[in-house]
């Protein structure tokens, strides 16, 4: 069996796998399932369904879902409520230690209520500062601090870890600062380079001198630094991201069907820009068509990962942070 998949994430409509998706998960292109509201009913159904996904090729399949906390939470009957991030910042706030630890209880709760489902990974945290600039992010964020929400993160990603699952931090490299939803529109950040260092940067860098395994870049434009947007840009996932600040994880775009990723109408456009761009995992939700057409027109073995990047993503008892780290 190859130790390679593929790098497209894709979906599904409904509750169980239907006889085209079962194709689709087979395609040497895909390497994994992300899960919504949609897709639930109970918790017995979600095993049910993971079951049926792994079960769907002999490669491995990783299957993921936000499951943040607050109103970013897709699984909620026969799940505990998760609080947002915010309310970990204002326990922090009261007392720093309480705080740190209610967040790392919060990431074990999260990770292992999935893990135990057959959930590999929750796209969480969210490194963003809540700045009160936009809807999107506010309370999904632990702090406007940089520092406390570095301390905070870390905490929730120390819970995750101990539950066996991997942490992919978000938005690379802040979407805190702007005032657009890049689910609708494309947000544009005119700030220099050293402005964001000195305040969005900040949570990531610390994060990644600590081993973080995975981030998702962000579809903002950041025009002062380059025209594309942060998950279309070799200078923010290359230069930036790689080279200056040492990360050495993997690079997941957001959903590639958003409005801020629309660079081309041409579904395989966008996932081959994303993927030339340094992005490890391409994302495409929500726009069946969309996924066929890049199944048909992308070659699959230059979209693929090898088992040493991609295995730290599937949940393991085992799994450590700096493991994120790769050669």
């Amino acid at each position: 069996m190859s130790n390679k998949i593929g790098s497209l994430i894709v979906d599904i409509a409904g509750k169980e796998l239907t006889p085209e998706d079962t194709e689709i998960l087979q395609h040497p292109l895909v390497g994994g399932m992300i899960l919504f509201t949609r897709n639930y009913e109970s918790r017995d159904q979600l095993q049910r369904l993971c079951q049926a996904i792994a079960s769907a090729r002999k490669q491995p399949l990783i299957i993921m879902v936000d499951q943040e906390g607050g109103r970013v939470q897709r699984f909620k009957d026969d799940f505990t409520l998760l609080p947002p991030a915010a309310e970990f910042g204002r326990v922090y706030d009261r007392n720093v230690a309480e705080g740190k630890q209610k967040a790392l209880e919060g990431g074990y709760l999260m990770a292992s209520e999935l893990v135990n489902a057959g959930v590999d990974l929750s796209l969480a945290p969210v490194l963003d500062l809540n700045k009160n600039n936009t809807s999107v992010i506010g309370d999904r964020a632990f702090h406007a601090d940089p520092h406390a929400v570095a301390e905070l993160a870390y905490a929730f990603i120390q819970g995750m870890r101990k539950a066996g699952m991997a942490a992919v931090a978000k938005h690379f490299p802040g979407h805190g600062s702007v005032t657009l939803d890049s689910h609708k529109a494309l947000p544009i950040d005119d700030r220099s380079l050293l402005e964001v260092e000195q305040d969005d940067l900040k949570p990531f860098a610390t994060l990644i001198a600590r081993g973080l395994p995975a981030v998702m870049a962000a579809h903002i434009v950041f025009s002062v630094v380059d025209e594309r947007p942060v998950g279309f840009s070799r200078e923010w996932l290359y230069t930036i991201l790689r080279s200056r600040m040492g990360f050495k994880g993997l690079v997941l775009s957001d959903d590639l069907s958003m409005e801020g990723a629309n660079i081309s109408a041409h579904y395989e456009d966008r996932v081959k820009a994303a993927h030339e761009a340094g992005c490890d995992i391409k994302l495409l939700c929500n726009h069946r068509a969309g996924v066929v057409q890049v199944l048909d027109k992308l070659p699959h073995a230059a979209y693929q990962l090898e088992e040493s990047q991609w295995r730290i993503l599937k949940c393991s008892p085992d799994a450590f942070f700096a493991s994120g780290n790769r050669s």
